[in-house]
Order: structure tokens, then sequence, then C-alpha cells
């Protein structure tokens, strides 16, 4: 392998949809850039790959880009991962693209598992245009702008959600277009996935009883 930086995409949860290569280039790396390097060890462990780890997270990617961009230009093929899924997807990474798309450095983007783009399938609502919010606003000015925004799009709408606030945002759902179809799907790919459907409005009542568990991705009709 020739200096470049592997940007790769992990599982979010089954370890059976990590790709033959991912795992190559992962063995074969001189070291990995790990938003979490207890996570990373994890996945090395399992698929039995022993190689040096330094972390890169949203607190030090700036700084690290450097770094890695050095080792780089020196030869060296460095992986980075986040801790689960497409780096730079509401997570670590975009940086560290854009510091090497900057300086004109080699790179390469390994697909892998996406909780968006499963959970936008898994709706059953329509996959002609879609709009992702990440994660939307906890509160204030912001909260209310991010919340219109998506009861004005034309696209399906996808975002994150911790499990612990999804009562709350489908109660402020509910207020702006109660009769809207959407889903929440949570644990993609693990044991206990599920997709739950229904109006905004049925949601909120739902949820507001009784707090779903696990990670969350909500998706709203256009």
């Amino acid at each position: 392998m020739s200096g470049k930086l592997y940007v790769v995409g992990t599982p979010i949860g089954n370890l059976e949809d990590f790709s033959p290569r991912a795992v190559r280039i992962l063995g074969d790396a001189d070291f990995i850039a790990a938003e979490d390097t207890r996570v990373t060890l994890k996945l090395l462990n399992h698929f039995e790959i022993k190689k040096t780890l330094i972390s890169c997270h949203e607190h030090n990617e700036e700084q690290r880009a450097n770094e890695i961009a050095e080792r780089v230009r020196g030869g060296e093929a460095i992986a980075f991962v986040s801790d689960a899924g497409m780096p730079g997807v509401s997570d670590p990474g975009s940086r560290l693209v854009r510091f090497f798309v900057e300086n004109n450095l080699p790179f390469e983007v390994l697909p892998g598992a996406n909780a968006v783009l499963t959970a936008w399938v898994m709706s059953g609502l329509p996959t002609e245009s879609l709009y992702f919010c990440g994660f939307i606003p906890r509160s204030g000015a912001e909260r209310s702008e991010a919340v219109e925004r998506i009861k004005n799009s034309e696209a399906t709408v996808v975002l994150y959600e911790s499990p612990h606030r999804v009562a709350a945002t489908f109660a402020d759902f509910s207020e702006l277009f109660p009769n809207r179809e959407c889903a929440l799907v949570r644990e993609i790919t693990k044991t206990f996935e599920q997709v739950i459907r229904g109006t905004a409005a049925e949601l909120a009542a739902r949820f507001a009883e009784n707090e779903p568990k696990g990670e969350c991705v909500i998706v709203i009709s256009p």
C-alpha cells in the first residue's frame, strides 16, 4: 500500500457487515486513526488485527490532520475509522477529508454500513429525495428553525435522535405536522432492530408513555 489515507466505514451493529476489503485495509495499514481507540480495539480484536492506534476525534481532528498528512507524505498508509458507520456523517472525519482535499493529498473512501440510508429504505417512505438533518438542536431558536425547515421540506427527512429526546421531538413535530407519516427506526442491524410507523401525532402519544431504547433514527415523509 502506497502513502494514502483510507477512510473506512465500519459496522453499526452487526459485524458481518464489515467488508473483506475493509478488513484487508485495516490489516495492511501502517497505523489506524480512530475516534475512540477503545471501541476500535474491540473491532480489531474480533477480526484478529493487531495494529497501532491513535485517537482522532472532534476535539483534536485538526491537529491530527497535520500529523496524518505528514506521515502520508512520507509514504505511510493510514486508515481512519469512527466508532460506527461512515466517518464524516455526524461523526469525525469530515475535517480530515477536507484537509486532504485542500492540500491535494491522496485518499480513498471505503463504503460501509450507514444508518441514514438503511433507515430511509426501512421506513417505507418515499426515496426520491432526501434531507438529512443529523442531530437537530435541543432547544431555543435554533431548534425551532430546524423543525420549521423539516415542516417545509419537500424531501423525505432523516435525522438522528437520542432515545431520551424522542418523545419531546415527536411532540414538537405533532404540533406543526400531526398527520405527516413518520417512522422511528431503532437498533439497526442489531438483535432488537425495529421500525415503528405512524403519524407524528400517533408516535408522539406512543413515546410519551414509553421511551424507546437504543440508537434511534427518525424518518419523516415529505
